[in-house]
């Protein structure tokens, strides 16, 4: 029986594109509120320890890195070189990850200046100086570092009450975050490590990762799923069937479902269903999943005639088998259960003796056999027909 799986990957694609079903965004974006001339009356800290000069250079080099309260780069913003602190003698610009570099400066102490936008006590933005950093020696032939550490408590003390409070929250919020998504990672781990052992069928194994997975983020419906998974290869089918129903509950009440992955549910319940053999139930899984994905409908479908079929249910296969064909006309089992379902109100001819087909069953056969020339089906399909005194139409031969 065909069987869609829902597959990890980096994008999330479906998991994550499915697993991907839990967010590992950032829950805010980082909150830059600074007000101009929040500095500390004497430099924070001292620029870094410098390499010994290069000999024979002329001029001095600085490089280093700013960011902010919430440890984020503070891109594209102006670094200046100056010694009474108003008027930059050389001008650099930090890049998107908050780097900068600058040569070709005379030797000197500096005071070393991060220039931007800054929003002031009227709430009102203006350029202004974000941070700063005094008495930096720059020698010649040296390259010094000079970096703009915002998160320093030095800094924040000096901001506003409000600005300080919705620092404070924004940090306890993305400590959630990271303990979350640190958390996920690990729940990808365990679902990646046991379709691992399910494929080597080490299926207790698969399923201790799984139910630790359900445990760890049991409102996440792809945990669900997976255990339902590794119970449907142990053939532990009623187990199976249990957690693929409440893996269907929680997709079905993401935020942004996905037809595809409810459908695959849908699929493999009614397959643990059918093994059960609670065939009734099974029927209606297999429709709610041709209903879920509908570009997949034929393979659902097709499923659905397989079980009938099985279970020698024959008008019922055959209807299935006709909505197969329907949703995808090249599913070779789909003609032949239909054939099958249609075979079963056939009469026989008194006088020859042979097989008289109901209208649709030699043709259902004759396609199947197009499709599928070789295998004991096609040998059953094959001696029908020659029942019936009808010529096959097809590459099909006798092993």
């Amino acid at each position: 029986m065909e069987k869609i799986r829902i597959v990890l990957s980096s994008r999330s694609a479906k998991m994550f594109a499915a697993i991907s079903a839990v967010s590992c965004a950032a829950m805010c974006a980082a909150v830059l509120v600074i007000i101009g001339s929040v500095m500390p009356s004497t430099a924070w800290a001292q620029a870094a320890a410098s390499p010994a000069p290069a000999e024979g250079a002329t001029t001095a080099s600085i490089h280093g890195h700013a960011q902010d309260p919430l440890s984020q780069p503070v891109a594209n913003t102006a670094v200046q070189v100056t010694t009474d602190g108003k008027t930059p003698l050389y001008t650099f610009t930090t890049d998107a990850n908050g780097d900068y570099k600058g040569s070709g400066i005379k030797p000197g102490t500096y005071t070393i200046l991060l220039y931007g936008d800054t929003k002031g006590k009227d709430g009102k933005m203006a350029k202004g100086d974000i941070d700063f950093q005094q008495n930096v020696k720059l020698t010649a032939g040296t390259d010094t570092q000079v970096d703009f550490d915002m998160t320093r408590q030095a800094y924040i003390s000096k901001l506003p009450p409000d600005v300080q409070k919705q620092i404070a929250e924004v940090r306890k919020q993305n400590e959630a975050t990271e303990k979350q998504n640190s958390q996920i990672k690990n729940v990808n781990k365990m679902i990646v490590d046991a379709r691992t052992a399910r494929k080597a069928g080490n299926f207790d194994q698969a399923i201790a990762l799984d139910t630790q997975a359900t445990q760890a983020k049991p409102d996440v419906g792809l945990t669900w799923y997976e255990l339902g998974d590794s119970e449907l290869a142990a053939k532990k089918y009623p187990d199976a069937a249990t957690n693929y129903k409440k893996a269907l509950t929680l997709l079905a009440a993401e935020k942004a479902p996905k037809p595809e992955v409810i459908a695959a549910a849908d699929n493999n319940l009614g397959e643990a269903l059918a093994k059960s053999g609670d065939v009734n139930d099974a029927v209606a899984a297999y429709e709610a999943a041709a209903k879920a994905d509908p570009t997949q409908a034929g393979m659902y479908y097709a499923n659905e005639a397989i079980v009938l079929f099985k279970t020698g249910q024959g008008d019922a296969a055959g209807a299935a088998a006709d909505k197969a064909i329907a949703a995808d006309p090249n599913k070779a089992i789909a003609y032949y259960i239909k054939g099958w379902s249609l075979v079963q109100h056939a009469s026989i001819d008194p006088k020859t003796n042979k097989i008289v087909l109901p209208p649709g069953c030699a043709d259902a056969y004759q396609k199947f056999l197009s499709m599928a020339p070789t295998g004991p089906l096609a040998q059953d399909a094959q001696n029908i027909l020659q029942q019936a005194g009808q010529t096959v139409h097809s590459s099909y031969k006798k092993h």
